[in-house]
């Protein structure tokens, strides 16, 4: 079979894509809603990413222990936590930063709440004013956690690109009062993500992660496609090599050239990760079944392969949601059909006047 027949009946799986499978916005808080300078937002919640864009005027991004990051009209910066940080009028601003959680977008906090059909027409007024969006995201399951390995502390977008169109909705959105509008508003926030991370990978002279450039190659890119399709297929190195249309040999020396590692590593890798989801969403899944799902017949095979990778044993990981923290090379996957699990974490939120 050839690399290109191969690659057309995988049905769009595409291992970037997997990383935010378990990231979506969902009940979001926006506003068009204005900051008159001074101002000084402290944002405490601390969640795994935070995305921060501004539609109208300019501010600061002031990270703990971290440069400052200038944000002005139509960029975007992703601020990966659990550190607190600013966002301010100017550095070194005489402004009393008022401390920013889940509840800054009530009115007793100086802010509002986004309402079907409201609109701040003062964010238009050119007074120096400022519109701020921010999403809070949370992280569900180990899957994706792999985007935060992937990702620096302070992840800069500037304007244009990918993200205009999304922003050219959001600004429209938010004020719209119509029907499915909260929906809109979450899955325009997600696709904003999705931009932002994607433009900083593909960003001239950007370093990014090895198995996103490896994507791109015609035969490597192909087996990442088949190993994201089929997680639980008895593969060998022979089976990826014949699939993608190459000798074996070539597969394994592209792939370890560009992933860092070599096909079955990756795999064996991806394959945990999945089970640890699986381990803490399925509780009344033995371990013998979680195997069998991620594509072991052998229960003590399995097992064995779970705590080389992630430091304990299933049962302990399933009964103290813990691991030993490894740095993964290789972005993770997920079957078809596998739900994961949701760890409760702020919503995402738009800080509003101060």
């Amino acid at each position: 079979m050839s690399s290109s027949n191969s690659a057309s009946n995988l049905g769009g799986v595409d291992a970037f894509g997997d990383l935010f499978r378990g990231m979506r916005a969902q009940g979001s808080l926006f506003g068009s809603s204005t900051l008159s300078p001074p101002w000084a937002l402290h944002f405490v919640d601390g969640p795994p990413l935070t995305l921060c864009t501004v539609l109208g005027g300019a501010g600061w991004i002031v990270p703990e222990h971290r440069p400052p990051e200038q944000l002005r009209a139509g960029e975007t910066v992703i601020v990966r936590g659990p550190a607190p940080f600013t966002f301010v009028d100017e550095v070194g601003t005489r402004a009393e930063p008022v401390a920013c959680g889940e509840f800054c977008a009530t009115p007793e906090q100086g802010g509002t709440r986004h309402r079907l059909g409201w609109n701040d027409t003062s964010c238009d007024s050119g007074d120096g004013a400022t519109t701020l969006i921010v999403g809070a995201y949370p992280v569900r399951g180990e899957i994706s956690r792999r985007l935060l390995d992937a990702l620096p502390v302070v992840l800069r977008v500037a304007s244009g690109g990918g993200a205009v169109p999304v922003l050219d909705h959001l600004a429209a959105t938010v004020a719209a009062d119509t029907p499915g509008q909260q929906v809109v508003l979450d899955r325009l926030l997600d696709w904003l993500l999705v931009c932002a991370v994607r433009e900083y990978f593909d960003r001239p002279g950007g370093e990014p992660p090895a198995w996103y450039a490896a994507q791109r190659d015609p035969v490597v890119g192909d087996a990442l496609r088949l190993l994201h399709a089929e997680p639980a297929a008895p593969w060998t190195v022979a089976a990826l090599a014949d699939r993608t249309g190459v000798s074996r040999s070539t597969l394994a020396k592209r792939f370890a050239d560009l992933v860092g590692e070599p096909p079955l590593t990756y795999l064996t890798r991806w394959r945990m990760t999945l089970a640890a989801d699986l381990l803490a969403e399925r509780e009344a899944a033995t371990v013998a079944e979680i195997a069998r799902i991620v594509g072991y017949t052998d229960a003590f095979a399995f097992s064995a392969a779970f705590k080389r990778i992630r430091g304990v044993s299933p049962s302990e990981f399933r009964r103290t949601g813990t691991v030993v923290p490894e740095r993964p090379t290789g972005p993770p996957l997920r079957p078809p059909g596998a739900v994961l699990p949701v760890i409760p974490a702020p919503s995402p939120v738009v800080r509003v006047r101060s």
